[in-house]
């Protein structure tokens, strides 16, 4: 089964407050099995624009990485990271040749 990835792209308004999200959403990471590849390092836009911070999540398939999304406890994160931040979200299945 492929693995299922977050990729998330975000402009932080609010850095305190980004720091709450942080800590609301590490629940539902843990209960999913969530893998951080990377998480906010520098970034080189080579084409088009890019937001600030970037971060790319594995899961052991698409079906876990839309759960732990779905999932109550990341829901009550979202709600405080969409105060303080703005950024797109997709899941991407893994390449599973």
């Amino acid at each position: 089964m492929a693995k299922g990835y977050w990729i998330a792209s975000i402009d932080v308004r609010d850095p305190e407050g980004y720091k709450a999200y942080v800590a609301a959403a590490k629940p539902a990471f843990e209960a999913h099995g969530a893998k951080f590849i990377a998480r906010g390092g520098a970034v080189s836009a080579l084409e088009g624009s890019a937001r600030a911070r970037n971060v790319i999540i594995e899961f052991d398939s698409v079906e876990t990485a839309k759960a732990c999304y779905d999932s109550e406890d990341y829901q009550k994160a979202k709600a405080i990271r969409q105060t303080v931040a703005d950024g797109d979200i997709i899941i991407v299945e893994g390449y599973d040749g």
